[in-house]
């Protein structure tokens, strides 16, 4: 039973305070404004009690950084990005250990191609299109929640390709999950071209699409790129996006996002990228040896003018693109995004209200995914008979701490997380002992 809760559910638009909530078993069982008898009690006075945070655009669960999401408010990471080429192997492989929170995952185009040998600077023969296809059908046949596509990191991948796996995510009701080709406005190759890339993409198959972090997708063309999504979905394109509430994106300096003529592309210097978890910025000398090396880098490169207008849009929601790996070569995001975006552009800027900002992490992300997997209709809603993940938190308090140099520090004003049923979090922090979740596969 959780007391005197100020409940906030974006389904129903429920947002009061005073109310009994009352568990059993793994399902919300009762909410009432009359006091409720339960063989234990959570004290939420004075804080907020929302379903928990669905991380919609995260990676495959490690036994280090799945802690920071759970401290984070997170009780569902989805490892939408790509989870693997082989996703039946991935949720097999998962199963055999118990995990804190609930997990899923989409086919990978860019591990299947590592897979089969294609170099991402090469377009796929016509066999080895056929065996992308073939692995994405069993991929999804065995459960992967959608199909990923990281055509900035692939460029090789042709408009063939794209359309060859847009169709078999369409045939199987799976959102095709795309981190866009191109991420600037110098010609040739812009983020508009990108944008529309990703669109036409939707129009010729049916899939419904979803742009992975806009913010480092759009990031100097924001306004036209919301406009042209919004303009798609008054057309009837099914397209969503999200982003982390950073003025900062990270990727590893092997990516192709580091080949020749970065600077002019995304305006920024060596000096402007630091090598995540350290103090260290770059030089030409050691951005080469870190490349070498597949090191991480924060690149300090998004206006925050961008990060404002994408949260104004209403089918943006929030996305970590990010879990934390031993050794805190990482970007902040992994550890702090929810809290961040309650913190900074609720409680500080009100960029958005408490309310939409709870449906950005909650509802929205599982609304667009329930269609290929009903479980998730019974997530990201705190009402009778949805599943019983949630969190209580803070408002006056909830903060990340997470940085740069210390990508590993764990949000605070995060009281209680419940998973499944079960006190995954307390006030003293985790119960490593509670190990609630549970693998989300199409069709469950």
């Amino acid at each position: 039973m959780i007391t005197h809760a100020h409940v906030m559910d974006p389904e129903t638009g429920v947002d009061r305070a005073g109310l009994w909530i009352g568990i059993q078993g793994d399902s919300v069982a009762a909410i009432a404004d009359t006091a409720l008898v339960g063989r234990q009690t959570i004290d939420a006075e004075g804080q907020v009690v929302a379903p928990g945070f669905i991380d919609v655009l995260s990676y495959t669960p490690n036994s280090y950084g799945i802690w920071r999401k759970l401290t984070d408010g997170v009780t569902t990471n989805l490892a939408m990005h790509g989870a693997a080429a082989d996703v039946g192997a991935w949720y097999t492989g998962l199963a055999r250990s118990r995990w804190p929170v609930n997990y899923g995952g989409s086919f990978s185009d860019p591990a299947a191609r590592v897979q089969l040998k294609i170099s991402r600077y090469r377009a796929a023969t016509p066999e080895r299109l056929a065996q992308l296809r073939a692995m994405a059908v069993r991929s999804l046949e065995a459960g992967a929640l959608g199909v990923s596509l990281s055509l900035e990191y692939t460029p090789g991948a042709t408009e063939e390709e794209v359309l060859a796996l847009a169709r078999v995510a369409a045939q199987y009701h799976a959102p095709v999950f795309f981190h866009a080709r191109y991420s600037d406005t110098i010609p040739p190759g812009t983020d508009a071209e990108g944008i529309h890339e990703i669109l036409e993409a939707a129009r010729r198959t049916g899939a419904a699409v979803h742009v992975d972090h806009i913010t480092s997708a759009a990031t100097f063309d924001m306004a036209a790129a919301l406009d042209s999504l919004a303009a798609a979905r008054r057309a009837g394109v099914n397209v969503t996006a999200c982003l982390y509430p950073y003025d900062f994106w990270a990727t590893s300096l092997a990516q192709a996002r580091f080949d020749p003529g970065w600077q002019q592309r995304f305006g920024i210097s060596y000096a402007d990228l630091q090598i995540a978890g350290t103090t260290e910025r770059l030089t030409a000398q050691s951005f080469e040896r870190y490349r070498a090396r597949g090191k991480l880098a924060v690149a300090y490169a998004i206006p925050d003018t961008a990060v404002v207008q994408a949260l104004h849009a209403p089918f943006v929601m929030i996305g970590s693109d990010a879990i934390l790996n031993p050794g805190n070569n990482n970007h902040p995001r992994g550890s702090g995004a929810f809290s961040r975006l309650l913190a900074v552009y609720v409680r500080e800027r009100g960029t958005l209200g408490l309310m939409e900002a709870v449906r950005r992490m909650t509802l929205l992300p599982a609304q667009t995914l329930e269609a290929r997997a009903p479980a998730m209709r019974r997530k990201g809603r705190l009402r009778v008979g949805a599943d019983a993940d949630i969190v209580i938190f803070d408002p006056a308090r909830v903060r990340d701490r997470s940085t740069v140099e210390h990508p590993e520090l764990a949000s605070e004003g995060i009281s209680w997380v419940i998973v499944g049923g079960q006190v995954a979090l307390d006030p003293r922090g985790p119960r490593r002992s509670v190990l609630a979740g549970r693998a989300i596969k199409a069709g469950d």
